[in-house]
C-alpha cells in the first residue's frame, strides 16, 4: 500500500507532466502560426474554393440565358450574355474572397 507522501508526490509529478505537455502543444501552435507554411494540399483546397464560385455563377448564367432565349427570340444571344456575366461575377466574387482572406490577420 502506498504511503500518503508517495501519493502526493505522484499526483504532483502527474500535474507537472500534464503542464509540460500543455506547454509543448502551445509552443507548437505559436510556432505554426508564426511560420505560416502552407502544404500543397492546402493550396489544392484553396483552388477548389476559388473555382466553385466561378463555376456556379457560370452555370447560373447559362441557365438564365437559356430561359431568356426561349422567351425572347431576337438577335441577342442571351445564353452567351449569361455565360459572360456569370464568369465575370464569379471571378469578381472569387477575387474579393481571396483578397479578404489574404488580408485577415490571426
Amino acid at each position: 500500500m502506498a504511503r500518503p507522501n508517495e501519493v502526493g508526490r505522484r499526483a504532483e509529478s502527474g500535474r507537472e507532466q500534464f503542464g509540460e505537455q500543455i506547454g509543448k502543444k502551445e509552443q507548437r501552435k505559436i510556432k505554426g502560426r508564426r511560420e505560416r507554411r502552407r502544404s500543397p494540399l492546402f493550396w489544392a483546397g484553396m483552388f477548389g474554393l476559388v473555382g466553385w464560385p466561378v463555376a456556379l455563377f457560370t452555370v447560373l448564367g447559362v441557365w438564365l440565358g437559356r430561359v431568356l432565349d426561349q422567351r425572347y427570340t431576337g438577335t441577342v444571344s442571351w445564353t452567351l450574355t449569361g455565360v459572360l456575366l456569370g464568369i465575370t461575377f464569379g471571378c469578381i466574387n472569387a477575387w474579393l474572397w481571396v483578397k479578404r482572406e489574404s488580408s485577415r490577420k490571426e
